[in-house]
């Protein structure tokens, strides 16, 4: 039997004990309320505004920075990097099919937490990381030694699930629920350009931008780089860097493009060091041709693509910049060895230290591309 299945046997009788508790007390932090907007404009206004977002985006924010890599992300109010974080459980139905739930800080934040033997926590640390210390956008991942969830069922992503397919509201619980070593996700803070049927763009979106082909074909170069081949619409945001944007219901000035869910990375079997490693780069190595098509889902929104010269040789000498001690640091923070062998065998880090080099020269020994 396997484990998704013992956990969903276990937590069906979680959820009958749940059903039949009574006179316990659900601890809720303050709520607050909902701030006034204007009415937002109509179907096919928000459709043109974001598709000239889109058309205006840019890739990038700044410049490399090696801390981003080795560092966890800011937290200038330690919320979520002490050895301990306390929340508590938002009762809902969580998307997909990794072990996910909502929870609330004592400060009103709400945040997204993925717990279990899952790869996709430790590929979303690593690959946010490695974003942001390239310049561009990426929601913030922490790796959290202990995350205490006061009113958490044992496996709440399986028991709402249940408890969604009886039509069967959940029962306040008093205890708590000890995870270790959870992943606390917080959103990029700029808010999202959507319309009625778009939540995100896709990858052969990139035709209408007008930002100039290098620094979009360094954008593809570095999705492929991370395998990252889970890349649907909803996998890729195109948010707003104005200030107000949200409340102010006016068009972008400063549309940016970000990838965005990036746990289906460093494989294609996520978190995997062989299968990352021998993954080509390159489908057409004379003609600096980058492809996703023998990946899960046949590449799925990114399409064949002829890169230049110039975003090969940015893309390939920004990912050499970094050191073997700073990308052992990165790899070590997202707790690489310990997921794909169960230690924390310095030859581990070697061998995701091996892999990345070896990709990296992959992309450098290419070329020149033609124009």
């Amino acid at each position: 039997m396997s484990r998704r299945t013992l956990g969903a046997c276990g937590a069906l009788i979680a959820v009958l004990g749940i059903a039949t508790a009574s006179g316990s007390r659900l601890r809720w932090f303050e709520a607050r309320p909902a701030p006034s907007n204007p009415e937002p404009p109509g179907s096919a206004i928000r459709a043109n505004l974001r598709d000239e977002a889109l058309r205006h985006a840019r890739t990038r924010l700044g410049e490399i920075d090696p801390h981003a890599l080795t560092s966890a992300p800011p937290d200038p109010a330690r919320t979520l990097t002490g050895d301990q974080v306390e929340c508590q459980f938002v009762p809902h139905v969580p998307d997909g099919t990794t072990f996910k739930f909502d929870c609330t800080l004592a400060t009103g934040e709400t945040v997204r937490v993925k717990y279990g033997h899952e790869p996709e926590i430790h590929a979303e640390a690593a690959a946010t990381r490695l974003l942001a210390a390239l310049g561009y956008a990426a929601d913030r991942v922490y790796l959290v030694p202990r995350l205490r969830c006061y009113g958490c069922p044992r496996n709440p992503f399986v028991t709402m699930h249940v408890l969604d397919v009886f039509r069967a509201p959940p029962a306040p619980e008093d205890d708590y629920v000890d995870f270790e070593w959870a992943a606390v996700e917080r959103k990029f803070a700029a808010p999202p350009i959507e319309d009625d049927d778009r939540k995100g763009w896709a990858w052969w979106e990139l035709k209408r931008v007008s930002a100039p082909k290098d620094d979009l074909d360094a954008l593809r170069l570095l999705a492929v780089f991370l395998a990252h081949w889970d890349n649907k619409a909803e996998n890729q945001r195109l948010v707003c860097m104005d200030a107000g944007y949200a409340e102010s219901g006016s068009p972008c000035r400063v549309p940016l493009l970000m990838i965005n869910d990036v746990g289906a990375t460093f494989g294609p079997d996520k978190v995997n060091v062989s299968r990352w490693r021998e993954t080509p780069v390159w489908i057409d190595r004379a003609t600096c041709t980058v492809s996703m098509r023998m990946m899960p889902f046949g590449g799925s929104t990114f399409p064949d693509t002829r890169v230049t010269d110039a975003a090969r040789l940015r893309v390939g000498r920004a990912l050499a910049s970094f050191t073997d001690q700073e990308l052992r640091e990165w790899f070590s923070a997202a707790r690489f060895p310990q997921f794909y062998a169960s230690t924390d065998d310095g030859k581990d880090l070697d061998a995701w230290v091996h892999a990345y080099r070896h990709r990296v020269t992959q992309m450098l020994s290419a070329g020149p591309c033609p124009s």
